[in-house]
C-alpha cells in the first residue's frame, strides 16, 4: 500500500509523465522512419517491378526477331542470305543453336533471353519483402505509441487529481502498467535485417 501511495507522489508522477512523454516520442520517431523505409522498399520494389516487365517485353522482340530471322535461314536456298541470317541471330541464339541445332528455341534459351527481367523481379520479390518487414516494425512502433499516450493520459489525469485521492492512485497505478505494457511491447517489436 505504501507502494501506491508513492505513485500519488509529484516526483512520482512527474516521472512517469517525463518517461512516458519520452517513449512516446521515441515510438513515434522510430514508427516515422519505418513509415519512410517502407514507402522507399516499396518505390525500389515497383521500380524493379516495371523495369523487369519493360525487360521481359524488350526480350519477347528479340526473340521473335530470333524467330524471324532463323525462319529466313532455314527456308532460305540462297548461301549469301543464309549468311544474312546468321548474322543476324542474336548471341544467344548463336549459343543455342551450338549447342543443340535441333532445338535452338529451347527453355534454355528462353531463360537466357528473360534472365535480366528475371533479376529485375527478384530484386521486386526481396525488396517488397523488406518493405513488409518495415511495415510491420512500423505497425509495433505505432502500438508501442498508443499504449504510451494512454499512459501518459492516465499520468496526466493522476497529476490532476488531489493528492489524497484514490482516483489519483488508480490512474498513478494505471499509468505504470501501460508504462510496462508500453515496454514489453517495444521490445516485441520486429526488427529489421536489411
Amino acid at each position: 500500500m505504501k507502494f501506491l501511495r508513492f505513485l500519488g507522489n509529484e516526483i512520482a508522477l512527474g516521472t512517469l509523465i517525463a518517461l512516458l512523454s519520452v517513449l512516446t516520442a521515441l515510438a513515434s520517431w522510430q514508427g516515422s522512419i519505418a513509415d519512410s523505409k517502407q514507402s522507399e522498399y516499396e518505390l525500389l520494389a515497383m521500380q524493379n517491378l516495371n523495369d523487369g516487365n519493360a525487360e521481359y517485353l524488350s526480350a519477347n522482340q528479340f526473340i521473335v526477331y530470333d524467330y524471324t530471322m532463323y525462319d529466313g535461314w532455314y527456308i532460305t536456298d540462297s548461301e549469301d542470305q543464309a549468311a544474312y541470317y546468321e548474322f543476324n541471330f542474336s548471341k544467344t541464339l548463336q549459343n543455342a543453336i551450338a549447342t543443340d541445332p535441333d532445338n535452338p528455341f529451347s527453355d534454355e534459351y528462353y531463360d537466357t533471353m528473360h534472365a535480366t527481367a528475371y533479376e529485375y523481379w527478384d530484386s521486386f520479390d526481396a525488396n517488397s519483402e523488406v518493405a513488409g518487414q518495415w511495415n510491420n516494425r512500423g505497425d509495433g512502433l505505432q502500438l508501442v505509441m498508443l499504449i504510451m499516450a494512454l499512459g501518459l493520459a492516465f499520468a496526466a489525469w493522476a497529476s490532476l487529481l488531489k493528492e489524497d485521492s484514490h482516483m489519483r492512485l488508480l490512474f498513478s497505478t494505471f499509468a505504470v502498467l501501460t508504462l510496462i505494457a508500453g515496454i514489453i511491447t517495444y521490445l516485441g517489436v520486429p526488427i529489421v535485417a536489411a
